[in-house]
């Protein structure tokens, strides 16, 4: 999922920046999501949060649960509501592999990113995420901290 600069299609619409703290992320996967006409146009114009999103598998389906994509303006009569459940399109073996590490092992389904790929598509990239403690989270600030710190002796020398 690395972005080309060549590539004009590809276009970050919503980042989950606090996933990586909140969570350690064990696996990611890329998973396609269904929409309306106007919450397409509306991704578009880059209006959407998956920051208190989160992902379930139910019935075996994938279901993408209080994502908020704003509402398209111009579409006022078939609008869309702005956070509904939006199925997202896997194969059988990541299903399974999503509700064996869910119900099984006691993950959590994590939007990371939700973008344009390269044929102009709306993707989503999942992870498969446990649950960081306190002590866990400061670990990992104390971590950055110091690789910064260090970046900064290493410039100046």
């Amino acid at each position: 999922m690395a972005k080309d600069s060549d590539n004009k299609n590809y276009k970050i619409i919503a980042e989950n920046r606090r996933a990586r703290f909140d969570y350690a992320i064990e696996e990611d996967l890329e998973v396609g999501i269904i929409l309306q006409g106007s919450e397409v146009k509306s991704l578009r114009q880059g209006s959407a949060n998956i920051a208190e999103s989160y992902a379930a598998v139910e019935n075996g389906e994938l279901w993408l649960v209080n994502c908020y994509i704003a509402p398209y303006v111009q579409a006022k009569t078939w609008g869309h509501e702005e956070r509904r459940r939006r199925k997202m399109l896997a194969s059988k073996r990541q299903l399974s592999r999503m509700w064996n590490a869910t119900q099984r092992q006691g993950m959590t389904l994590v939007p990371i990113v939700m973008y344009f790929n390269d044929k102009g598509l709306v993707k989503l990239k999942l992870g498969i995420a446990k649950g960081k403690k306190l002590a866990d989270k400061r670990e990992t600030s104390a971590e950055r901290d110091w690789n910064r710190q260090k970046q900064r002796l290493l410039k100046q020398n």
